[in-house]
C-alpha cells in the first residue's frame, strides 16, 4: 500500500504531474533504440567464454558466407581505433580493457561483431564465428588464488585524505566497551530495463550517436578522442533514458566498435546488446568486505572508530568508491582511522552503481552501531542520538543536519516504541517479528551547468540544456523552476534535455541534476526578469515582472528574450565550464567543502521471518528523509520510495553469482537474477522532513535519488536479528542463512 502524498510542507513544492509523462504512456517519448534510421545495417556482440588466455586463431569464412552479413569486426580489422583513457566518473571510458583482442582479460569481453541486413542475420553469423583460446587460469575474487592488494590511496584519487583523527587504536583499547564485526556485500548489477544500445549514423564527415546516456558532453568527446577527429563532428542524442542508474555514464568499447564499424561500412550501424551481455560489457557493483572496530563507554559515546574497506576491481584499473569517506563522517566517534584496499582480480571493471560509496559502506556501519547498542543493552535510536553531532570526528562543521528529526518522525510513524529488544520476544502465529533501523545518508553534490532559456510574449517559455532524465523526474523539476521563476503555468513550458548540441549540462550522477541544473535555470530566469523589470533603486527587486508578461513585451517592442546562463558552484576554476564543454565534469559539494554538505534520513522495516520455514517478509518499512528544498513532492517521494524498494532488494534478493573456478557470471539474465515483485512490497511510507539549507547552492537544493537505498539493508539485518537473534553479515540474507 503507497499512501497519499500529503498537501505541500514547508520548503517543499508542488507536486506537479510529469511534463513527460504523456509522452512516455503514448509511446511519443524516444529512447535510444526508437530512432528510426533509414538503410540502418544490424550488429550482434561476439564475446569471449573466457574470463582469461588469448585469442589463438579466429575463423570468420563461414559467418560471412551467410546471405546478409556485411562484415566480421575482430581485433584484426579495429587496429585503427584510438584508446580512451579509463576514467571513475563520467567523461571517460569504462575501462581500459578496450580492443577486441588478442588478450582477453575478463568473461563475456568483447572479441568480435557481426554486422548484416537483419538482426536476425547478424545474430547468426556470430554464433558462426569460430574463435579458439589459449586458456590460463584466473582469478575471480576475494580469496581466490592469484588476486593482488594494493593501497587504494596510492591508486586512486578518490582514497586519498580519507578521514583520520586522533589514536584511535588506543582510543578503542581502552574504551570499556569495544565491537570488532565483519561484513560483506555481494556482485550486484544494473540491469536497467532499456539495454544497452548505439546507432550510429555518419553524414559528411559527420556521426550522430543515438544512445542511452547519462552525460552526453562525455560521450561526444570520448566518441571523438576513440575515432581520433574533432569533437565538433559528433553529435550525441539521448532524450530518454530507460534507467542507468550508473550503467551509462561513461564510454563503452561497443560505441566505438559501432561508430567504427557504420564509418568503415558507410552505412547506419545499429546494436542493441543483450541482457546477459550487458553484465559484462557494461559495469557493476564491485563486491566489498568491511572490517568494523568501535570502542565506546557504558553511557553509548563512542570514542574510537576504524573502517577498513576491500574492494575488487579489474586487474589493470583503480575503481574505488572509498566509502569510508562518508562512513566517518556519519557520527563524532571522537576518533576514526580510515583504509581501502583494492583487490585486483580477472574482471571487468566495475563502475557507480546507485549510491556506489554509501550502499556498501553504510551497510556495514549500520549494522555495527546496531550489534553495539545491542553490547550496549541500549535502544539504537538512542544510541545514534547520543552520538549526533553538528561537527564530525575531524571537526568539520555539517551545513545543516536533520538526522535525529528524521528518526524522530520515522520512529513515531513506525510505532517504533513497541519494539521489544529481545531477539525472537515478538511473533504472530508462526511468524518471528523484528524491528529494525538504520541511517541513509548521501553526499549533496553539485556540479557547473549552463542553459538556454527563452521567454515568448505569449508567455510561453523553452527551457534546452544538455541533461537527463533517467525516470528521475528530471524534465518537470526543470520546468518546474523556470515556470516558478518566471510566474507561468507550467503548461506553458517546453523542456528539452539529452542532446550535446543544448548548452552542456553534467554527468546525471550524485544527485546532483536537480540541484545543478535548477540553479542555472534560476539564473538564466533572473536575467530575463531583469529585463522585463529592471529592479528598482529602492527594494533591489524584479520578481514581480511576470505579473504581465504581454504588456513588458510591448514596453520593450520585442517578441521574445532568450538568454543563456552559465552557473558555476564554489570551489570550480574558471575554466571549469570549458572543461565541461570538453566532457570533463566538475562537482563539488559533500565531505570536500567548507561545510559537511549531506541528505539524511532514517528507515525503519518489520521483518516476518517464519518460525519453520525461515522464510523472511518485509510487510512495512517507513522512511524519513531531509534534503533541503524539495522541488516537486511527487518526484521526489517516487524517487526515495524506488530507493526504499531496492534497499530491500539489496537486503534480500540481488546478488550476482560467480563461478569461482572460471571467474564468470552464473545468473546473468532476469529469471534468475533475483529482484523484488509487487507482492515483496507491501506498506511503505516516505515522509519528507523540512529543512532549510540555502549554504549548500542559492535554490537550497541537495538532492535525494541516491537517499532511499542507503541504509535499507543494515535496517534490514537489524531486524532479522530482532526477530531471529541470528546475525547475517554477508548480504543478501537469504533462508538458509537462518537455519539453525
Amino acid at each position: 500500500m503507497n499512501r497519499a502524498a500529503p498537501a505541500p510542507l514547508d520548503n517543499m513544492g508542488r507536486p506537479e504531474p510529469r511534463l513527460d509523462g504523456r509522452a512516455k504512456v503514448t509511446g511519443e517519448a524516444r529512447y535510444g533504440s526508437d530512432f528510426i534510421v533509414s538503410d540502418v545495417a544490424h550488429a550482434f556482440l561476439i564475446t569471449s567464454p573466457i574470463a582469461k588466455g588469448r585469442i589463438a586463431s579466429i575463423d570468420t569464412s563461414l559467418a560471412k558466407r551467410l546471405p546478409g552479413v556485411i562484415e566480421v569486426f575482430t581485433y584484426e580489422n579495429t587496429k585503427g581505433l584510438k584508446e580512451v583513457p579509463f576514467s571513475t566518473g563520467g567523461g571517460g571510458a569504462t575501462q581500459s580493457m578496450q580492443s577486441m583482442g588478442p588478450e582477453i582479460h575478463h568473461d563475456g569481453q568483447i572479441v568480435g561483431m557481426a554486422v548484416a541486413d537483419t538482426y536476425e542475420a547478424a545474430q547468426e553469423a556470430a554464433s558462426l564465428v569460430k574463435i579458439d583460446y589459449d586458456v590460463e587460469k584466473p582469478s575471480a575474487t576475494f580469496g581466490s588464488p592469484g588476486v593482488t592488494q594494493e593501497d587504494a590511496s596510492k591508486a586512486s584519487e578518490r582514497a586519498k585524505g580519507l578521514p583520520q583523527a586522533g589514536d584511535a587504536d588506543a582510543a578503542i583499547a581502552a574504551a570499556p566497551v569495544k565491537l570488532e564485526a565483519e561484513y560483506g556485500t555481494p556482485t550486484e548489477h544494473h540491469n536497467p530495463i532499456e539495454l544497452f544500445t548505439t546507432t550510429a549514423v555518419w553524414r559528411d564527415g559527420e556521426v550522430t550517436v543515438y544512445e542511452p546516456s547519462q552525460f552526453v558532453y562525455g560521450q561526444k568527446h570520448s566518441v571523438a578522442q576513440k575515432l581520433g577527429i574533432a569533437g565538433d563532428r559528433v553529435r550525441i542524442v539521448s532524450p530518454y533514458v530507460g534507467g542507468a542508474f550508473g550503467s551509462k555514464a561513461q564510454f563503452s568499447p561497443r560505441t566505438g566498435f559501432v561508430v567504427y564499424a557504420a564509418k568503415v561500412l558507410n552505412r547506419p550501424v545499429k546494436l542493441v546488446v543483450t541482457r546477459d551481455q550487458g553484465f559484462t560489457v557494461q559495469t557493476y557493483r564491485a563486491e566489498t568486505r568491511h572490517k568494523i572496530r568501535f570502542g565506546a563507554e557504558q553511557d553509548g559515546s563512542i570514542k574510537g572508530f576504524s573502517h577498513e574497506g576491500f574492494e575488487v576491481t579489474s586487474r589493470p584499473d583503480p575503481y574505488t568508491v572509498a566509502g569510508v569517506e562518508d562512513s566517518a563522517r556519519v557520527y563524532n566517534y571522537g576518533t576514526v582511522k580510515t583504509h581501502v584496499t583494492l583487490v585486483h582480480a580477472d574482471r571487468n571493471t566495475p563502475g557507480f552503481m546507485r549510491a556506489p560509496p554509501v550502499v556498501p559502506y553504510i551497510y556495514a556501519l549500520e549494522s555495527a552501531m546496531d550489534e553495539l547498542a545491542v553490547k550496549l543493552g541500549m535502544d539504537p535510536v538512542e544510541l545514534r542520538r547520543k552520538n549526533d553531532s553538528m561537527k564530525d570526528t575531524t571537526g568539520k562543521e555539517w551545513s545543516s543536519r536533520s538526522l535525529m528529526k528524521c528518526y524522530d518522525e520515522a520512529a513515531s510513524a513506525f510505532g517504533w516504541s513497541k519494539r521489544e529488544a529481545k531477539p525472537g520476544a515478538m511473533r504472530d502465529g508462526d511468524w518471528l517479528v523484528g524491528f529494525g533501523c538504520a541511517s541513509a545518508i548521501y553526499p549533496t553534490h553539485i556540479g557547473a551547468s549552463a542553459v538556454r532559456v527563452r521567454l515568448e510574449s505569449d508567455g510561453r517559455v523553452r527551457v534546452q540544456l544538455a541533461a537527463h532524465d533517467l525516470g528521475t523526474g528530471a524534465y518537470t523539476v526543470i520546468g518546474q523552476m523556470a515556470a516558478e521563476k518566471l510566474g507561468v503555468p507550467m503548461v506553458h513550458v517546453s523542456v528539452e534535455l539529452g542532446d550535446s548540441t543544448f548548452p552542456a549540462a553534467p554527468v546525471a550522477g550524485g544527485s546532483n541534476t536537480t540541484a545543478s541544473c535548477c540553479n542555472a535555470v534560476m539564473k538564466a530566469c533572473d536575467a530575463i526578469l531583469a529585463k522585463l523589470n529592471p529592479p528598482t533603486a529602492t527594494t533591489g527587486s524584479n520578481t514581480g515582472a511576470a505579473r504581465d508578461i504581454e504588456q513588458a513585451f510591448e514596453r520593450l517592442g520585442v517578441g521574445v528574450i532568450e538568454e543563456y546562463a552559465e552557473y558555476l558552484p564554489p570551489g570550480a576554476k574558471p575554466d571549469t565550464m570549458a572543461h565541461l564543454y570538453h566532457g570533463k565534469p566538475f562537482l563539488s559539494g559533500g565531505s570536500k567543502g567548507e561545510k559537511l554538505m549531506y541528505a539524511l534520513g532514517a528507515e525503519f522495516v518489520e521483518v516476518r521471518v517464519h518460525r519453520q520455514t525461515r522464510e523472511i517478509r518485509v510487510p512495512r518499512i517507513v522512511g524519513a528523509f531531509a534534503a533541503g528544498h524539495i522541488m516537486n513532492t511527487r518526484t521526489a517521494r517516487s524517487q526515495l520510495m524506488g530507493g526504499m524498494i531496492w534497499g530491500i532488494s539489496s537486503a534480500l534478493h540481488e546478488e550476482t553469482e560467480i563461478d569461482k573456478r572460471n571467474a564468470r557470471y552464473i545468473n546473468d539474465n532476469l529469471a534468475d537474477y533475483l529482484v523484488p515483485v509487487n507482492a515483496d512490497i507491501r506498506d511503505l511510507q516516505v515522509i519528507l522532513v523540512p529543512e532549510r539549507d540555502t549554504f549548500v547552492n542559492p535554490a537550497g537544493i541537495k538532492g535525494l535519488g541516491e537517499l532511499g537505498n542507503v541504509g535499507t539493508a543494515a535496517a534490514v539485518a537489524n531486524a532479522v536479528y530482532n526477530a531471529t537473534g541470528i546475525r547475517v553479515r554477508q548480504l543478501p540474507i537469504r533462508l538458509e542463512k537462518l537455519m539453525a
